[in-house]
């Protein structure tokens, strides 16, 4: 029984690990990564597609959802005003399927 409990808690968090849920932080000390919205898809490294559901989230491909509190985030971002100040630079998508990297070497961040 115990090693059918454990096992139940080493899957749960493997697919929980990698999920993009995401929370906006007020201050730039409080975040894991600094973000910058670009305005055009070729500037960016990241591009982001809201989902509406947590288990919705993808494992580190550009499908984010944005949790009410911090504690449920797996990061926590902040909104730079400069593009020089930002660790990513992203661009939100309207579709599902044109989410993904474009710049495969600051995939790091997101882990």
């Amino acid at each position: 029984m115990k090693l059918l409990i454990s096992l139940f808690f080493v899957l749960s968090f493997g697919f929980t690990c990698f999920s993009q849920k995401v929370y906006s932080v007020q201050y730039a000390n409080q975040a894991d990564v600094k973000v910058f919205v670009v305005d055009y898809e070729n500037q960016a490294d990241l591009k982001v597609f809201k989902v509406k559901y947590a288990n919705q989230a993808g494992k580190n491909n550009g499908k984010w959802f944005f949790t009410e509190y911090e504690n449920q985030a797996k990061k926590s971002i902040y909104y730079v005003d400069y593009e020089n100040q930002a660790d990513l630079k992203i661009y939100f998508v309207d579709y599902e399927n044109q989410a993904g990297w474009l710049n495969k070497s600051k995939q790091h961040l997101m882990y």
